[in-house]
């Protein structure tokens, strides 16, 4: 990067790849307990809520796993798929909660942190995963 320095450089890339990891993290805690619970249940693991509530979380055990995948391989797309699947993630978990009950508050409201946390550092991300960077692999 012209006009910046060597540590400039070092403190914005350890910056980024805590930021990357802590992305990672969380959706590896997300596709832990949609596993465990699928192993533990089975299909009807969600058997007391609506079909779609069920599908929906089904489906993250998929989508998670995906969205990190894409982080690993530092693709952008990475990034708005994680958006998507967590801001639709505690939507739903705290509809869930507020209007269907089953859902304990600890595990909305730290969803809703972690959501906070990625829209907080989406620039640091996008910008680690620039297209064409020479120390970084092509990313979309």
């Amino acid at each position: 990067m012209p006009g910046h320095s060597t540590s400039e450089r070092d403190s914005s890339g350890r910056r980024g790849r805590i930021v990357l990891v802590i992305w990672i993290a969380g959706f590896l805690v997300g596709t832990a307990s949609h596993v465990l619970d699928l192993v533990a249940g089975g299909l009807n693991t969600y058997a007391q809520f609506p079909t779609g509530l069920r599908i929906y979380w089904v489906c993250l055990t998929i989508l998670d796993p995906l969205t990190i995948t894409l982080l690993v391989l530092r693709r952008r797309t990475g990034i708005v798929l994680a958006l998507a699947v967590i801001l639709s993630d505690i939507s739903v978990n705290w509809a869930v909660y507020l209007f269907v009950s089953g859902n304990p508050l600890w595990g909305v409201v730290n969803q809703t942190v972690f959501a906070a946390i990625l829209v907080s550092t989406v620039p640091a991300l996008w910008r680690r995963f620039r297209v064409g960077r020479p120390d970084e692999p092509t990313a979309q």
